[in-house]
C-alpha cells in the first residue's frame, strides 16, 4: 500500500483556493495576452508614457529626499519636536508628522514606504502604522495641479478644487483615525523620556548618527539605488494596469462595470461617460481622471467622478501600497476602507468648494491637447512641493514647541492656584 503522500485522492483544502484562484487568474491573463497582442501593446505604452513622464521625475526626487533623511536620523529628531503635536490630533507619534508632511506634499505610495520604514525601525506599532499610512497617502500635487486641473481640464482655477478636497479629507480622515485602536497600547517616545525639547531631539539625532555612521558617498549612492528600484517597481505596477484596463475595455467588461454602477449613481443625475470613467478609474486613477474629464457631463459632475477616482485611488495604487509594506506586519484592511471613506468625503467636499465661476476664464491649453504637455510646468511644481514640504516641516515645529510653553505655562498655572 502507498504511502498517503502518494495518494491520487486532491484534497483541496480552504487555505488553498486564493492560491488557485490566482493561478487561474494569471493563465486567464496570459492567454488574453496572446489573443490580442496589439491591445495589449497600446495599454503597455500608455502606462510606460505616464510612468515615465508624469510618475518618474515627480516622484524621484521625494524618494531620494526621503531615504537619505531617514538614513542621517533627522526623522528621530522630527520625532521629538512633533511628538506634542501629532499624538493628540492623530494619535500617532511625533515621526508621523514627517510622514505626514512628505505624503502630502509628494504622492501615492511615499506615505506607505516611508511608513513601513518607521515600522521597521520601531519608531510605531502596528496600530499606529495603519492609521497614519490610511491618512498620508494622497495623489500628488504634480498630478492635481498640473496634470488634471491644466492638462485635462484646461482649468488651472480647477486644481484648487480638485487638491483642496481631495487633503481636506484626508486630513478630516487622520482626525478620526484617532479613535481606531485607541486602547493600542502607543509606542514610546523617540528619546526614551516624555521631554519634548530641541536638545532632546539633538541627542537623539546624535545617538542615530553615531549607531548609523556612514559615508555621504555610500549614503547618497544607497538612496538613489533604493529610490530608483522602488519607482521601477512602481513602473511595472502602473503598466501592468494599464495593460489589464485595455483589455477590460476590449472585452467589454468596463462597460458592464459601468453599468453596474448606473444602477446606484444613475438615479442621482450622472450620465454613462462617468459612470465608465468611475469604472475605468476603479483599477486606475489616471486613465479614470481623464476620461472623466471628457465625459459629456456638467463641470460639477466632472469633478465629483475625480474626487471619487482620486480618493479611491484605484487597484494600481493599493498594489503599489502593498508591496511597500510587504516587509512588515502591517495590514491593508483599514486602507482599503479609507479609501471608500476618502472617495465619499472628497466628493462633498468637492460640491462645497466648487463655484461656477470658477469655470470662467480662456482655457491654459487647447481642449484636445494631450495630458503629457501638462510636464511644461513640472520643475516649478516640484520645487514648489518642497518648499511646501520644508515650510510644513518647519511650521509643525514651532507649532510643537508653542504648545509644548502653553501647556508647561498652565501646569503652572493650575498648580499655584490649586495651593
Amino acid at each position: 500500500m502507498l504511502p498517503s503522500r502518494f495518494s491520487n485522492k486532491i484534497n483541496v483544502r480552504k487555505n488553498d483556493l486564493p492560491g488557485l484562484f490566482w493561478t487561474v487568474t494569471a493563465l486567464l491573463f496570459v492567454a488574453a495576452m496572446v489573443y490580442q497582442p496589439k491591445t495589449v501593446f497600446q495599454g503597455a505604452t500608455t502606462g510606460l508614457k505616464t510612468w515615465w513622464e508624469i510618475v518618474f521625475p515627480a516622484l524621484l526626487p521625494f524618494f531620494i529626499a526621503s531615504e537619505v533623511l531617514m538614513k542621517l536620523g533627522l526623522v528621530r529628531f522630527i520625532g521629538v519636536l512633533l511628538e506634542p503635536v501629532m499624538r493628540p490630533l492623530f494619535n500617532v507619534p511625533g515621526a508621523g508628522g514627517f510622514v505626514m508632511v512628505i505624503g502630502f506634499t509628494s504622492g501615492f505610495p511615499i506615505g506607505s514606504m516611508v511608513t513601513a520604514q518607521l515600522r521597521q525601525q520601531g519608531l510605531c506599532t502596528r496600530v499606529e502604522a495603519e492609521r497614519l499610512m490610511s491618512f498620508t497617502n494622497n495623489s500628488s500635487p504634480l498630478f492635481m495641479l498640473t496634470a488634471v486641473a491644466v492638462g485635462m481640464f484646461s482649468r488651472p482655477e480647477l486644481g484648487i478644487v480638485i487638491a483642496g478636497s481631495h487633503y481636506l479629507a484626508n486630513i478630516i480622515l487622520g482626525l478620526a483615525l484617532r479613535f481606531y485602536g485607541r486602547n493600542d497600547p502607543p509606542s514610546p517616545p523617540v528619546n526614551g523620556t516624555a521631554a519634548w525639547s530641541v536638545k532632546q531631539a539633538f541627542i537623539a539625532l546624535l545617538q542615530h548618527q553615531r549607531e548609523k555612521r556612514q559615508p555621504l558617498g555610500k549614503l547618497l549612492g544607497e538612496a538613489v539605488t533604493t529610490s530608483i528600484n522602488k519607482l521601477i517597481n512602481i513602473g511595472g505596477f502602473i503598466i501592468l494596469f494599464a495593460v489589464i484596463i485595455k483589455l477590460f475595455t476590449e472585452a467589454g467588461i468596463i462597460s458592464r462595470m459601468a453599468l453596474v454602477l448606473g444602477t446606484v449613481l444613475a438615479p442621482l443625475g450622472f450620465p454613462p461617460d462617468i459612470l465608465t470613467a468611475l469604472a475605468s478609474g476603479f483599477f486606475e486613477m489616471t486613465i479614470g481622471t481623464r476620461i472623466a474629464s471628457e465625459a459629456a457631463a456638467t463641470q460639477l459632475q466632472k469633478l465629483m467622478a475625480v474626487g471619487i477616482i482620486l480618493g479611491w485611488s484605484g487597484l494600481s495604487i493599493h498594489a503599489q501600497v502593498a508591496s511597500m509594506i510587504s516587509g512588515t506586519d502591517i495590514r491593508m484592511k483599514l486602507f482599503i476602507m479609507t479609501r471608500l471613506a476618502h472617495a465619499l468625503l472628497a466628493t462633498g467636499l468637492t460640491c462645497l468648494l466648487y463655484r461656477p465661476e470658477s469655470a470662467t476664464g480662456s482655457p491654459a491649453l487647447p481642449a484636445l491637447a494631450p495630458v503629457m504637455l501638462a510636464a511644461y510646468s513640472m520643475v516649478p511644481v516640484i520645487l514648489g512641493s518642497l518648499a511646501v514640504m520644508i515650510g510644513l516641516l518647519l511650521a509643525l515645529i514651532v507649532t510643537a514647541q508653542a504648545s509644548r510653553f502653553i501647556f508647561a505655562f498652565f501646569q503652572i498655572f493650575f498648580r499655584k492656584s490649586w495651593f
